[in-house]
């Protein structure tokens, strides 16, 4: 027997193949709860506003715009650049509220590690 070691003790390999099989364990339960959160925030829906309700957008959580509402007033022909304008404030309001959620249910599983990549 080497030194320091005991009868029946088996000598250690230094690969932690239990630890490795429970990381690998642990990792693909982790990837079931992102999967599961990607899930349920592609099913939520986010409804943004701009130019005081003039323009509405409600975006889903797969980035998707699903209603678009524009109030008839703001239909000026003379001035068409400003209905662009508050359409795209209004969508773009709305994606940045879906990131954030994603954003968010995914810190929550992470528990903050600063896992690079995992914005969905």
């Amino acid at each position: 027997m080497g030194k320091g070691m005991r009868a029946g003790k088996k000598p250690s390999t230094g690969m932690g193949g239990g630890s490795m099989q429970k990381q690998m364990q642990q990792m693909q339960a982790m990837q079931r709860k992102m999967e599961a959160i990607q899930a349920e925030v592609e099913q939520k829906e986010i409804e943004t506003t701009a130019g005081g309700g003039a323009v509405t957008a409600v975006i889903n959580g797969k980035k998707e715009i699903v209603k678009l509402e524009i109030k008839p007033e703001v239909c000026d022909p003379d001035d068409v650049e400003m209905l662009q304008d508050l359409i795209i404030v209004a969508v773009n309001e709305g994606l940045r509220q879906i990131d954030e959620i994603s954003n968010a249910e995914m810190s929550k599983l992470t528990g903050g590690l600063g896992i690079p990549g995992l914005g969905f």
